[in-house]
């Protein structure tokens, strides 16, 4: 498992012009709202609450930067799939991450979580499509892996990339916050997009 000697929230930024300085590597992260997308975060980075459960999923509209060991950047990316928010934030919000997308130069890699247990919904495929679209790598991690059968895993995988259309290019993890499960796979991955030697943060 990757030592996490630093993890920290730096700030949430509704602008480009809030956006920290590109120093590091940076891991976009997205999710449907109640995908167990803070939880990953929390399991990932070995800690109890970086990463707050928010009581109105996808309100708030800006992305949030964490600081991992000084060496990358994870992006988190409010859930989406929620019809509460006002119209003109979601159109505004869009622009933001269509703009971070194609013109952020630290952007290595995506991480799109998915729900183990069900087919990707249209949001997903769209937030896929999307990305792919500019040629980033897709990371696709399925949470909430201990809530299914063994027998029920090989065939929701099948499901999901059928589904999303799945790059073979791109990597698929199976993830349980719960088992700790898919960690190191994760980080291998990571930190293969980063350009940074596994076997020396582990």
């Amino acid at each position: 498992m990757a030592k996490i000697k630093k993890a920290e929230y730096v700030l949430s930024a509704a602008w480009k012009s809030q956006w920290p300085s590109e120093d590091f590597p940076e891991m976009c992260l997205a999710g449907r709202s109640n995908v167990g997308k803070s939880s990953f975060i929390n399991t990932m980075l070995n800690r109890k609450a970086l990463a707050k459960v928010s009581g109105t999923p996808g309100k708030t509209k800006t992305l949030n930067f964490f600081n991992v060991n000084d060496a990358l950047y994870f992006v988190d990316v409010p859930g989406y799939g929620y019809a509460k928010v006002n119209n003109n934030v979601t159109k505004q919000f869009g622009k933001t991450m269509d703009e971070y997308i194609t013109h952020r130069s630290t952007l290595k890699g995506f991480i799109l979580l998915v729900d183990y247990r069900h087919k990707p919904t249209k949001d997903d495929v769209m937030m896929y499509e999307f990305v792919k679209h500019y040629d980033v790598p897709v990371i696709v991690v399925a949470t909430k892996e201990d809530k299914l059968k063994r027998n029920d895993l090989k065939k929701n995988e099948k499901i999901i990339k059928d589904t999303l259309n799945f790059d073979p290019q791109d990597q698929f993890i199976r993830f349980s916050s719960l088992k700790k499960k898919g960690i190191n796979e994760a980080w291998q991955a990571i930190y293969k997009l980063c350009d940074i030697n596994f076997d020396e943060v582990i």
